[in-house]
């Protein structure tokens, strides 16, 4: 049988489960089971049942028959396991595409009648696990295809996003190399901004932010300046006023970050290297865009990067005390930055101090 044939077969299959599961009455759970398949599963069951790695049990038409107490927890926030088709529970998570793969592969005896895959299941407020997916066959006594199927998840989020992280926190010790001035700055911008996500996410008008977009922002405005790697030391360091044709080398670091970045999953962090220095009447670098156009991320990280530099003392200006950064920020609404995210900033702003000072140079 081919794989296309399977998959229609698959298909078909589930169709008729939803048919028969509606017309079900209380006579038909009456019905009897074979003993050995009830003492099959319920062995299953109970070997599965506390293993610490989550694992369902699928009947041969791909209904969650069981989800062991692993499972359940780590899917809890996103899906409505026992009793539902895979299909129906994962689909969504996995698209159309992956979906026929899987139901080709565990109907296929040319490939074992298993499937392996990457599923990333997401929710506003629970954020993105990332899990790899391996179903295998189960063979009741007798016979030679698939009776039931098992499922184990191997839960990678937290591995993967140290793998990522590992990689831009080099670079980021590399800038450090680059700019004396950015050591404590770029953790407190990291606070600000995630600050700020936090305070946004409970707003009318930002359903875009989740706990995703929280935690990423919490590690990648820290990267809004590692573009400046590319950029020369004398220009870095100079004090006094830039020349006009050593303003324009600094302003290509935005680009220089957002090819740096270019690789990274996540397309915060490229929006966030090439946008943090645009405005909101358009006036800024590199492309000159204005108001919405700039990412939310960017205009977030722009506010909480010019705050953060009125308070440090560089080497063509002094440091400004709380009040004044204050003041400057709400100038330069409108103009520099989105007025809506200036009024939330004005409600925040002593979180803003106390993360300034607890975090000192």
């Amino acid at each position: 049988m081919s794989d296309e044939d399977a998959v229609e077969e698959a298909e078909e299959l589930e169709s008729l489960d939803e048919i028969e599961t509606s017309a079900e009455t209380p006579e038909a759970d009456l019905l009897p089971r074979d003993r050995e398949e009830d003492d099959y599963l319920q062995k299953a069951r109970a070997t599965f049942a506390s293993n610490p790695f989550p694992v369902l049990l699928l009947s041969e038409r791909m209904r969650i028959e069981f989800a062991n107490e692993a499972c359940e927890r780590l899917f809890t926030d996103y899906y409505r396991l026992s009793g539902n088709l895979f299909s129906d529970a994962f689909g969504k998570a996995l698209g159309a595409g992956v979906l026929h793969e899987l139901y080709g592969s565990v109907h296929s005896r040319e490939k074992g009648y298993s499937w392996k895959g990457l599923i990333r299941s997401k929710t506003r407020g629970s954020g993105t696990v990332l899990t790899k997916a391996y179903l295998f066959p189960l063979y009741s006594v007798g016979s030679r295809s698939p009776s039931n199927y098992i499922a184990f998840f191997d839960d990678v989020t937290t591995e993967n996003k140290n793998l990522l992280r590992s990689v831009f926190l080099s670079l980021l010790e590399a800038s450090k190399l680059k700019d004396n001035d950015t050591g404590k700055h770029i953790q407190r911008v990291n606070l600000y901004a995630r600050r700020f996500a936090e305070i946004l996410y409970d707003q009318f008008g930002y359903q875009s932010i989740d706990r995703d977009f929280i935690e990423d922002i919490g590690f990648l405005a820290s990267m809004h300046d590692v573009g400046k790697i590319g950029t020369p030391d004398d220009i870095l360091n100079k004090e006094g006023p830039l020349a006009e044709w050593e303003w324009s080398i600094m302003q290509e670091h935005t680009k220089n970050g957002a090819y740096i970045l270019s690789t990274y999953p996540n397309p915060m962090a490229r929006e966030i290297a090439l946008n943090h220095h645009e405005r909101w009447d358009g006036t800024g670098y590199p492309f000159k865009i204005e108001n919405s156009m700039i990412p939310l991320s960017a205009r977030i990280v722009s506010i909480a990067d010019v705050y953060d530099a009125l308070r440090m003392k560089r080497s063509y200006k002094e440091a400004f005390d709380h009040a004044t950064a204050i003041e400057n920020v709400k100038e330069w609404s409108g103009s520099h930055f989105d007025p809506a995210l200036v009024d939330v900033f004005e409600r925040i702003d002593g979180e803003f101090e106390k993360i300034y000072e607890e975090n000192a140079d």
